[in-house]
């Protein structure tokens, strides 16, 4: 039974070992330059903190933008095409490994002959699914281990700069909490298992790729925007105005102000909300302060602004933030792994039933 579901695989396993064979190769062109540009950058050696190191990361971030490689642009449509290909990895197995592993031999009616050899249609479904999700497993984590070893420099410039830029996202941003970790396991073993299930279920195979593609798509922009910041309880604490890399203020006529910080001091912290300004127990802190009110002359420098700001803080002016803390960021990957392969074996477990009592 194993060597038949190899020869019926092989063409998808061929498939599937080029690309990744490709996307390492891509990876390992590219990867030693970037790393050798961080560590000969000020960012490699600076361990001073956000405070020290925010510009640093962000110079190093706008070379890597400005790079040129082989003449399709800088590093940052590299990583984001890197995140996109392991984004993709699941639903492409879901669609082309999973929804025509049963709608096909239905479909096609080879159930009959499949079915009626001396081997059980649980062992026969038992070796299918082990090998090819494994098989898809394999694939998806491989690539997201790659990606992640590619992009460490990336990484350690936020973590070291406390900065986001169009290149550098926090690591609970959708795209990159979704291709790094172990989530890519969950996200394979689900696509497969959503994929088989879909096919039992309608019995024709293109159908059956369709609606798997529908639902996982449903499911890969819900779950980020409904589920996962409600795992857990975020934290909510009340921060300095040096707390924040900038800090943008609007006074109204009637004297009352708005703070728009950005740039969280934490790295690699996740910002759900920001309230703001605060007094230090946490209550709307009223009007400007007349005493940081810039002297005349100098309202539009950015000395007199950044003074100003301190003032505030000097004041007692505060920001609230609720956030997700970085030690959170394994709690928040096991578990939604966890999710994941829990409704994966559910699935399975329902196509081992249909296809033993109600399939024939």
């Amino acid at each position: 039974m194993i060597w038949l579901t190899w020869r019926q695989f092989r063409v998808q396993a061929a498939s599937a070992a080029a690309i990744v064979a490709a996307f390492a190769a891509l990876l390992v062109v590219t990867g030693p330059h970037m790393a050798s540009v961080f560590a000969s950058s000020a960012i490699g050696t600076c361990h001073g903190g956000p405070d020290a190191c925010g510009a640093y990361a962000n110079d190093f971030f706008d070379l890597l933008i400005r790079s040129d490689i082989v003449g399709v642009g800088g590093y940052d449509m590299l990583y984001m095409l890197g995140l996109v290909i392991i984004l993709a990895a699941p639903a492409v197995i879901g669609i082309f490994w999973g929804a025509p592993l049963i709608a096909g031999e239905l479909e096609a009616g080879t159930h009959y002959l499949a079915w009626t050899q001396s081997i059980t249609r649980t062992r026969w479904l038992a070796v299918k699914l082990t090998l090819i999700g494994l098989a898809a497993i394999a694939v998806t984590e491989a690539m997201s281990l790659m990606q992640t070893w590619w992009a460490t420099p990336i990484s350690l410039a936020v973590a070291r700069g406390a900065c986001c830029t169009e290149l550098a996202m926090n690591q609970f941003s959708p795209l990159v909490f979704a291709a790094h970790g172990i989530t890519p396991i969950g996200y394979a073993a689900f696509a497969f298992a959503l994929g088989v299930t879909v096919g039992v279920l309608v019995r024709r195979a293109v159908l059956a790729m369709a609606l798997t593609l529908a639902i996982f798509a449903a499911l890969q922009v819900a779950v980020p925007l409904w589920v996962r910041p409600h795992l857990f309880p975020p934290v909510h604490t009340i921060t300095t105005i040096g707390s924040w890399a900038s800090v943008d203020m609007q006074v109204r006529p009637d004297a009352t102000f708005v703070l728009t910080p950005d740039g969280f001091r934490e790295p690699e912290a996740s910002v759900i909300s920001i309230d703001g300004p605060l007094n230090a127990d946490g209550k709307p802190f009223g009007t400007f302060p007349a005493a940081c009110k810039p002297g005349p002359g100098s309202a539009g420098s950015k000395d007199a602004y950044t003074a100003m700001l301190r003032c505030l803080d000097s004041q007692g002016v505060r920001i609230g933030v609720t956030y997700q803390p970085a030690s959170s960021y394994w709690r928040f990957q096991w578990t939604e792994t966890a999710i994941y392969l829990f409704l994966s074996l559910g699935l399975l477990g329902y196509c081992f039933w249909r296809i033993r009592r109600r399939v024939s």
